[in-house]
């Protein structure tokens, strides 16, 4: 009995979540630091591995007080995004008229790069915290719009003529069928929204900052200090995952319904 349970363990662990990124990210850094030693990569231009970790570790006290303004500017800019992002979707679902004059609008201004409108945000307002947060709402606000308004035009039209022929208010006909309807499309706007964040704090920060991860690359960038430069890039990365954890743990508790069924879609497959 013990033989046969057995793999079964060892089965559930190897199909945790987690489990299959954390060795595929063990074997890209298995590979990084072979082709620096294979091909004798000079430190200048890629270090390896142990001296990135070197620097988290001897340095982890200044990169985690580093790392706070740059969480604080993506958390405002996220929550600013699914604060106007959200309701901008439901007008634009709602109304053609207002879709035909925003919607083409909102595609147009992704087509200008952010790191080339943040200086603007800098005279404006300042070298404080603003422009870091607005980057963060601009590279934010379109996931969440754009997967927002397909979540609400996929609601079937005969699930709302139904509850409105039972008498339901328009605001009540929204709260049953709509909106639970188009929950899973904005959480997967949100998901991508709140990486996304972490990239326009990062942009303000490199236009005009003396503080933030962002500030650190920077100033790593002028001195040729890639270590410190790389140990950047994973807490940023690691900003990233675990926000988006956030992001998910909330999706599970707000619809579990959908959770579940995507889950067993995952692991059937």
């Amino acid at each position: 009995m013990a033989e046969a349970k057995s793999p079964s363990g060892v089965s559930k662990v190897l199909n945790a979540a987690w489990v299959r990124p954390f060795l595929f990210l063990v074997v890209i850094v298995a590979a990084w630091d072979l082709a620096i030693r294979l091909f004798h990569i000079p430190a200048y231009q890629i270090p390896s591995p142990g001296d990135v970790v070197a620097v988290l570790w001897s340095d982890w006290p200044e990169l985690l007080r580093q790392s706070w303004p740059t969480t604080y500017a993506t958390i405002c800019g996220f929550l600013l995004s699914a604060l106007f992002g959200i309701p901008t979707a439901m007008l634009i679902a709602g109304s053609r008229t207002v879709e035909s004059y925003v919607y083409p609008l909102l595609v147009f201004s992704q087509s200008v790069p952010k790191i080339a409108i943040a200086p603007l945000f800098v005279v404006w307002f300042g070298f404080g915290i603003i422009p870091k947060v607005i980057s963060a709402f601009l590279l934010g606000f379109f996931p969440v719009v754009v997967s927002a308004v397909q979540g609400f035009k996929s609601v079937d039209p005969d699930m709302v003529d139904l509850a409105r022929a039972m008498q339901g208010s328009r605001f009540k006909v929204f709260c049953a069928v709509n909106l639970p309807h188009a929950m899973p499309a904005i959480f997967s706007g949100l998901k991508v929204s709140v990486t996304l964040a972490v990239v326009g704090a990062v942009v303000g920060e490199f236009v005009g900052s003396n503080s933030g991860i962002g500030y650190v690359m920077q100033r790593s960038i002028g001195t040729f200090d890639l270590p410190t430069m790389f140990a950047a890039l994973v807490i940023l990365a690691l900003l990233g995952v675990i926000l988006f954890w956030i992001v998910d743990r909330i999706e599970r508790l707000v619809i579990p319904w959908h959770v579940s069924q995507r889950d067993d879609i995952i692991f059937a497959s």
